[in-house]
């Protein structure tokens, strides 16, 4: 059963505009940070599950998603990313478990580090700090992809369908109205800034992923959190060697493989990973 969050703002980095859907409930808070190129709607089945549980969930568009503003220097690097989730957590009240999605996931890593108060419990869904270069290449090759938009839905949806062979294709693509914007001329767009990329990814050098494996690995080396890695078995970006050396890094974390899952694990088998979080964000203190 869907159940229908309530959509308003928050304000990030030096004001910057959010927008987040909220389930609320009388349960523990659960924020929920999609990846790079998606939205805050990429949770909307979990977000459903987790409030029929009795968790308290949000999600949110990061900036230059989805409907939360765009970055008027075109700052999208890691360290902006965290202190728009760190003002939105302040604004919630609450402390909270944070499941993050590649990009979602590095971000939720450093707010982990910078207020360990505010972050109860952690769960990376497939993402360490150190990725599989190919993999990482193929999303940023996938999101360059189209810069002139699509004429139509089924132009997208195509698109979509050679991106991601191992999932079906819906038989709608109403699905896809929530991931792009129709400009004027009746072409469509993905749902993001394209400035981010008018540097490598992150919108400043200092904020890529890619060249911030130092300070995400002692990132990592202070978490003191429960943490969970979520690994999708199928995934061409976190491999068996990268969950090994995060796991030097974190030697509490445990990691459970998604069977059917890819990178994007969230989506491609919900049952599994809804289930992964309910157990772990209601499981006892210390268990």
């Amino acid at each position: 059963m869907s159940i229908t969050p309530q959509t308003r703002q928050l304000a990030g980095l030096d004001g910057l505009q959010l927008v987040i859907d909220e389930w609320p409930a009388p349960g523990p808070l659960v924020m929920l940070l999609h990846g790079g190129g998606q939205t805050r709607h990429s949770w909307k089945d979990a977000g459903s599950r987790l409030t029929a549980a009795g968790v308290h969930a949000v999600s949110l568009d990061l900036r230059g998603h989805g409907d939360s503003a765009w970055a008027p220097d075109g700052n999208y690097g890691l360290p902006a990313l965290r202190g728009d989730i760190i003002n939105a957590l302040e604004q919630l009240g609450r402390s909270a478990t944070l499941v993050g999605a590649s990009l979602g996931g590095l971000t939720s890593l450093l707010v982990a580090q910078a207020r360990p108060d505010i972050v109860e419990r952690l769960v990376l869904v497939d993402v360490v700090t150190r990725i599989e270069p190919a993999g990482s290449e193929r999303i940023r090759g996938f999101m360059q992809s189209a810069p002139e938009g699509f004429a139509d839905l089924d132009e997208a949806a195509e698109a979509v369908s050679a991106y991601l062979p191992h999932r079906a294709r819906p038989r709608s693509t109403d699905g896809l109205r929530k991931n792009l914007r129709q400009h004027e001329d009746g072409r469509w767009h993905w749902h993001w800034d394209p400035a981010m990329f008018q540097l490598p990814q992150g919108g400043s050098p200092e904020g890529n992923p890619l060249t911030m494996q130092a300070e995400l690995d002692d990132a990592a080396r202070s978490l003191q959190v429960p943490t969970l890695l979520l690994q999708g078995a199928l995934s061409d970006v976190v491999s068996d060697e990268g969950v090994e050396h995060f796991r030097s890094l974190v030697p509490h974390l445990r990691v459970e493989r998604l069977a059917d899952a890819a990178h994007t694990a969230a989506a491609d088998d919900n049952d599994a990973f809804t289930r992964s979080v309910l157990d772990f964000v209601l499981e006892a203190p210390n268990s």
